[in-house]
């Protein structure tokens, strides 16, 4: 979507090194976004952004108007079983949400056809949401994913960040110190416990928090117990002013 920081470059870089040829799409999607202001708000910065690839030395560079993404008289559409994952967490908060994702993802998809698909793990769902769409459509392209780039401080790289007032830039560090807090208690305090304190600690430092839970890697349901799950992670979204953020940690894996 654009407004390119050192986590998009770091899937170019994974790109580059295990394929031959790497091609970034720049496209701000209309149909993912639930708030129009927040579509008029997003940064569009393409020169920069074109400057930091060909300094990247990217093969190809696709920005796509939205004619060619979405041409009149094209069913769109993409219909599979998304098995819940897009009612949780992220769902909640922003319906109809993933429904643009799979759309847009899938049409690029279908124009590039590449064999491999890079995507940060910032976003947890929505690569949770997208493997489970290659695996049902049975789309010949491999997901890959690029662990979440940080700031030196922890702070989770957004295009968004751009937008934070230097004091909530300070504050919204609470979110990734509340991750760590969840690992580190995670065998030895109640999930509840774990959950409220990080909400109240997230509020506490002056964000508006919308969800702090620790959920199975796969199904994203919320677990009450450690045992019940081989991979948990812990994800979070708040308000840090008028910028939402959100963040995520895998706090167990085996």
């Amino acid at each position: 979507m654009g407004a390119l920081h050192s986590g998009h470059l770091s899937l170019v870089e994974h790109s580059m090194m295990h394929c031959d040829a790497t091609i970034v799409s720049i496209f701000v999607n209309p149909t993912q976004f639930n708030e129009a202001s927040d579509l008029v708000k997003y940064p569009k910065p393409i020169k920069k952004d074109k400057a930091l690839l060909k300094k990247a030395g990217l093969d190809i560079i696709y920005v796509p108007g939205t004619d060619q993404i979405y041409p009149p008289g094209l069913d769109t559409n993409v219909e599979f079983d998304l098995a819940g994952l897009d009612r949780k967490l992220e769902g909640a908060f922003r319906p109809g949400h993933f429904a643009g994702v799979v759309q847009v993802v899938k049409r690029l998809l279908d124009i590039v056809q590449p064999d491999k698909l890079f995507m940060g793990q910032k976003d947890f769902q929505q690569f949770t949401i997208i493997g489970q769409m290659i695996r049902e459509l049975k789309l010949p392209v491999e997901l890959v994913v690029v662990p979440i780039k940080r700031e030196k401080d922890g702070l989770a790289m957004s295009s968004r960040n751009v937008r934070l007032t230097s004091q909530f830039r300070k504050s919204a560090l609470v979110l990734y110190k509340c991750l760590q807090d969840a690992k580190m208690k995670l065998n030895s305090v109640e999930i509840n416990k774990i959950k409220t304190s990080a909400l109240t600690a997230i509020q506490n430092a002056g964000l508006k928090p919308e969800y702090f839970d620790l959920v199975d890697g796969y199904t994203l349901d919320p677990i009450k117990n450690t045992d019940e799950s081989d991979y948990i992670v812990a994800l979070t979204a708040a308000w840090a002013g008028d910028v939402r953020l959100i963040d995520n940690e895998i706090i167990k894996m085996i």
